[in-house]
């Protein structure tokens, strides 16, 4: 496996794991990057790199982004989202992984890049679903306050530093397991 390989590699998984935070602004940043020849994308995803999909994604991440800012609608979304994201962070990944296999890296893309996004995605939907019933929604614009700055530092990493971005989902994912066991109701022998 090649360094480009690996790079690609860490780079969809990193916008994968983002794309568990909010699904349109990793994707839109891919297009910025792609728009503005920073990355280069798989030949049949040449088309997210078009200035109607910079527009299209731009607008799309703007109005999620201020939508989860309300309390209930960010519910409601989380909803949508779940599933979405398992769709988006699979398609990320298979954008930007370079000189594999088809098999391999759709492997790759359905696990690593759908798999990172909806645990992701999956424990922030409980994680709001927790602050509104304990806040009744007044503390869920600080949880999407996090989860906006933690996709944007993400996406940043994962477009511009790979192997940083790869060591801050490594990171979320262990949190993520820690929290998930000290939650767990304790089992009796």
């Amino acid at each position: 496996m090649t360094s480009e390989t690996i790079i690609s590699i860490f780079l969809g998984v990193g916008l994968a794991a983002s794309v568990g935070f909010r699904v349109f602004l990793p994707l839109f940043a891919l297009s910025l990057a792609s728009y503005f020849n920073v990355w280069e994308l798989n030949e049949s995803w040449q088309w997210i790199g078009s200035l109607a999909a910079v527009i299209t994604l731009g607008v799309a991440t703007v109005v999620e982004i201020f939508a989860y800012f309300i309390p209930w609608v960010d519910n409601l979304l989380d909803s949508f989202a779940v599933p979405l994201a398992a769709i988006a962070g699979t398609a990320v990944m298979v954008s930007t992984v370079a000189n594999l296999d088809p098999v391999v890296t759709w492997s790759l893309a359905i696990i690593a890049g759908g798999g990172t996004a909806t645990a992701i995605k999956g424990a922030g939907a409980a994680g709001r679903m927790a602050s509104t019933a304990t806040t009744g929604g007044l503390g869920n614009p600080v949880v999407s306050t996090v989860e906006t700055g933690t996709a944007l530092a993400v996406t940043a990493a994962s477009i511009f530093a790979p192997v940083l971005a790869i060591v801050m989902v490594i990171i979320i994912l262990i949190i993520i397991f820690l929290i998930y066991r000290k939650l767990r109701p304790k089992t009796r022998p």
